[in-house]
Formats: structure tokens, C-alpha cells, sequence
């Protein structure tokens, strides 16, 4: 198992994993928001952030992507979750980096509770504009 930077090669992989898990892990907003937002990730949010993927295999166990300090996603395949992948690739960014911030839907009770667990703390309570849902932002701190 390793962890590695994204490549070119990687998009459509890591685009159809995020959707996947999106899907599920957001099962409480509409599946027509994801469809089209796979474009984006595509175009715009992938190639402009900083990708690591943690492999073996020749599979993909997850990805994480960091916008500078900014944890814009992190993302584990179904079957390999709550394996300790996830802590992985964010303790991979976390070397790096004096603090990580991060939003996080309410409703998303197993992220709120991975990032509680992994010393992130809430700084603030804030509504998505788009969704309407309530979200946290987050903060970790390097000790």
C-alpha cells in the first residue's frame, strides 16, 4: 500500500469514486446535485487541488485533496472504509501543516464523528447556500 500525487490518468477513477460515495455517504440530498457536480470535479475541482491517493493492488483505496490549509475532500471506496484509511491519508496532510479547516454537513454523522476523532474541532456553524443544509466548519491544529 502506498500513497502517491494524483496524475491525469487517475480522473475518471477518482471522479467515479467521489460520486459513489457521495451518494451514499450524502444520501440526504438530491442525487441530480451529484450527477451534476461530476463535471466539476472533473474540470475544476480536482485539477486545481493538491490529490494524494492511498492505493494497493493495483486499486485505489481512497483519495484525499487539499486546497492549501483547506480539506476539500476526502474520500474512501465502500468496501475499504472503517479500515483506517481514511486516518492515513489524513495523517499524510497533517505532517505537512500547521492547521487543516474543513466543512462537513450536520447530517453526515460518520464524517463529523472521523474528524472529531482525528482532533478536529468545530469553529463555527454555517448553512451551504446551495443545499440549504447545515454544515460544520472544522478546525485541526498541529499541537
Amino acid at each position: 500500500m502506498k500513497i502517491r500525487k494524483n496524475n491525469k490518468d487517475d480522473i475518471y477513477k477518482l471522479v467515479n469514486l467521489w460520486y459513489e460515495v457521495s451518494l451514499e455517504a450524502h444520501n440526504f440530498i438530491d442525487k441530480e446535485y451529484w450527477k451534476t457536480a461530476k463535471v466539476d470535479m472533473k474540470e475544476k475541482y480536482i485539477p486545481n487541488s493538491e490529490t494524494y491517493i492511498l492505493e494497493g493492488n493495483n486499486e485505489i483505496y481512497g483519495f484525499i485533496s487539499m486546497i492549501e490549509n483547506y480539506l476539500a475532500a476526502i474520500f474512501i471506496a465502500d468496501k475499504f472504509q472503517s479500515q483506517g484509511f481514511g486516518k492515513k491519508l489524513l495523517d499524510y496532510v497533517k505532517k505537512d501543516r500547521n492547521y487543516i479547516k474543513l466543512k462537513v454537513f450536520k447530517k453526515n454523522n460518520r464524517a463529523y464523528n472521523f474528524y472529531s476523532k482525528n482532533g478536529f474541532k468545530i469553529k463555527e456553524k454555517l448553512i451551504d447556500k446551495n443545499l440549504k443544509e447545515e454544515e460544520y466548519l472544522m478546525i485541526w491544529n498541529k499541537e
